[in-house]
């Protein structure tokens, strides 16, 4: 199996897109504390229909179009990760939660730094909403891509949310 890859422009930096099998398994943030280089066995494929579907509907996000995704997704990661993730997809848009109603989400309610640790392992980041989570205080923490990008895409959220979202 054969990693595909591809690179996008963003409001937040040069995004690293990979796929597997026609599936999203990363979006890689520059600067994220588990950056993930490109590897020497990955091909380029800007034309890969799972990396083109996303760079386009990420493309739509960041333009303020944009308020869910619609990708198939691959993330590689322990049960526990995989399902603290699952749980991030419910984080409806322009919202936020902490990682302690995520950590009674996945049945583990005394768990809520084990979530905060399977949150910044996210490897799709920005699709699966990790950014979206804050502290029991509503204060911006643990963002292993900067605090500075959090808030950008909540900020982007709270403009983009269309009227029919909005509380």
């Amino acid at each position: 199996m054969t990693t595909q890859y591809t690179e996008m422009a963003s409001p937040l930096g040069t995004l690293l897109l990979t796929a597997e099998d026609g599936r999203l398994t990363g979006v890689h943030l520059p600067g994220h504390r588990h950056d993930r280089p490109v590897q020497p066995d990955w091909q380029r494929n800007d034309d890969e229909p799972a990396l083109a579907r996303a760079r386009a509907q990420l493309a739509e996000y960041f333009a303020g179009k944009r308020t869910s995704f619609d990708l198939p997704l691959a993330p590689r990661g322990t049960p526990f990760q995989q399902a603290v993730w699952r749980a991030l997809l419910a984080v409806p848009f322009g919202a936020t939660s902490t990682y302690g109603a995520i950590a009674q989400a996945v049945g583990r309610p005394s768990a809520a730094r084990a979530v905060g640790s399977a949150v910044g392992s996210n490897p799709i980041g920005i699709v699966v909403p990790c950014h979206r989570i804050v502290g029991r205080d509503g204060s911006l923490t643990g963002y292993a891509a900067g605090l500075e990008r959090k808030a950008k895409l909540l900020a982007l959220e709270r403009r983009s949310v269309p009227p029919e979202l909005a509380a």
